[in-house]
C-alpha cells in the first residue's frame, strides 16, 4: 500500500509540473500551430475542432486577427474570449 501511495504522489507531482510548463509556454500562433498544439492550448477545443481550424486556415490563408477564428464553424466568440491570452497571430496581423 505504501508503494502505491508513492506512485500516486509521483504521478500527481509529474502532472503538476507538466501543467505548469504548459502555463508558461506562451501564446500559440494560430497560423503555424498544428492540430494537436491547438487542441492542447485552447480550452473547449478538441482534436476535431482543431483540425477544422487547420482546414479553414489551409483553405482561406493565414488568420489576420485572433477574432478571425469566429469564421471557423464551431468556434464562437466565447471560445475566442476564453482563449485569447493563449493565442497569437505571429507577424501576419494584429492581436
Amino acid at each position: 500500500m505504501h508503494k502505491l501511495k508513492r506512485v500516486f504522489v509521483s504521478l500527481l507531482v509529474s502532472m503538476a509540473m507538466l501543467m505548469s510548463l504548459h502555463a508558461y509556454a506562451g501564446p500559440v500562433d494560430i497560423n503555424t500551430a498544428d492540430a494537436a498544439t491547438l487542441a492542447s492550448a485552447m480550452n473547449g477545443v478538441g482534436e476535431k475542432k482543431a483540425a477544422t481550424i487547420i482546414a479553414y486556415r489551409d483553405a482561406h490563408g493565414p488568420f489576420v486577427r485572433i477574432e478571425d477564428l469566429a469564421n471557423v464553424k464551431g468556434i464562437g466568440q466565447s471560445t475566442i474570449e476564453k482563449n485569447r491570452q493563449n493565442l497569437a497571430v505571429g507577424s501576419v496581423g494584429e492581436q
